[in-house]
This record gives C-alpha cells, structure tokens and sequence, in this order.
C-alpha cells in the first residue's frame, strides 16, 4: 500500500496535547499538514479559469470584513481531500466526547463519507473547503460556519503563506462567550503549512452547574502588509 504522507503528517502529532489545548482555549496548533511546494501549488489554484471553484465571495460586499474568498468545487484536489479524510478519524472522538458533556446527539458516523452523505440527504449538498485571499488592511469578521443544521463542531484551517515574510498581521482569532462571564479572546499567528483546529460553534466548558454551552466565533485580525492565503476545511456541507 503506498504510504499516505497526509495521514501521516496528521499522525505526527501529540493528539494530547491537541485535546488539552482545545479544551482549554477552543483552538490548538496542529503540525505541519502541507509543504511547502503544496502550499504554493494550493494558492496559484486561486487565479484558476477552469472549473475548481464553485463560487467567489467578496466580503466587504457582505459586510464579512474585506478580502475575498472562494468555494473548492467537490471533489477536491487531492490533497485537500485527504487531509479531510485524515483528519476526522481524530475530531471525532472529541466532537463526541463534546456532545455527550452538553447532553446532545452525537450524531456523526465513523466515517467522513457517511457524514457526508447524511448532510446530503438533508439537502445540504454545497461543497465547503474554501481558499480565502487577503491584501493589505484586509480583515474577516468574527464569524461561524454554519451552513445549516447538520454541524460538525470542528473545523481546520492553514496558513498558506509565511508570516512575517509574505504577510505581517493577519492573525487568527477566537472570541468565546462564557456563560454569565465577560468575552475571552485568542489570538494566534499561524506558521506556514500548519493547521489550527477550533471550535465551529460552541463547546463545553464547566460551570458550577455542570456543563454549558460557549458560543465561540472565529476571525482575521487586518493584515499589516503583504498577502495571506488560507485553506479552511469544514467538516459539513452547506444547504
């Protein structure tokens, strides 16, 4: 069998130490999932004439912040498509573990397919990796990705482009709502080719009267200079 390098890379890392840090902060680093030939093949697709991408948003049209971004077409190229498939084996211990704390229906099969499949039956049929571009002053709004009613509550983005050589700025942020408690906020600078996995909605977070639900919203702080790419991986597909 030949040897599967995205697996692998997803392997490599201290899964731990991942858990404890998603548990503590709703985010933790990942290793580096791409290299960098294939994060620079990844952004070149983003000029592509042809039929990779479903659909280009730009965001300060939507008032989502300023920057554009546009949707993969399914089925991925192949390194998008393996990550996803690498990495969900390992979200969805913790989705689970997650659900069951807030005394929810973990709903999601072993199997990315069959998760999938599930989300197409239910009409959410859209494909969701998305390939985001920023210049200078861009910024993307705190925000969820949600898309409709099936959710996978993790998802996984990587920085594209080396910070503070192609890009200054352009942290990755997270705003958590605790119950009866002031906001908290995260801000992390993501190396090149690393993933970041966080929380898509909300998570369990201890109180004193058990477990409560923390809304969490995901955002880009303004880049100072230069250009940054992202690739996100949501684990459902959109309605």
């Amino acid at each position: 069998m030949a040897q599967d390098i995205w697996r692998d890379r997803v392997e490599s890392g201290n899964w731990e130490a991942i858990g404890a840090e998603l548990e503590e902060y709703g985010g933790a680093l990942l290793p580096q999932l791409l290299s960098d030939a294939e994060t620079e093949q990844i952004r070149e697709l983003y000029d592509d004439p042809g039929g990779v991408f479903r659909t280009t948003v730009n965001m300060g049209w939507h008032r989502f912040g300023e920057g554009e971004y546009r949707y993969f077409n399914s089925p991925y190229p192949e390194p998008i498509e393996r990550l996803k498939q690498a990495l969900y084996p390992r979200l969805l211990p913790i989705a689970r573990d997650w659900w069951t704390r807030l005394g929810r229906d973990a709903v999601w099969p072993d199997s990315l397919d069959e998760w999938l499949e599930m989300c197409h039956n239910a009409g959410q049929t859209k494909s969701t990796a998305i390939l985001l571009k920023y210049g200078e002053k861009d910024w993307n709004a705190l925000h969820r990705d949600l898309y409709g009613d099936l959710v996978f509550p993790l998802q996984v983005v990587i920085n594209l482009n080396q910070p503070g050589v192609d890009h200054t700025g352009g942290e990755f942020l997270l705003l958590e709502q605790r119950p009866r408690a002031q906001s908290r906020g995260t801000a992390t600078l993501l190396p090149h080719g690393h993933g970041y996995v966080f929380t898509t909605r909300d998570r369990p977070v201890e109180s004193k009267r058990g477990w409560s639900a923390a809304p969490i919203r995901h955002g880009v702080s303004a880049i100072r200079s230069g250009e940054r790419h992202t690739l996100a991986l949501v684990f459902h597909d959109a309605a």
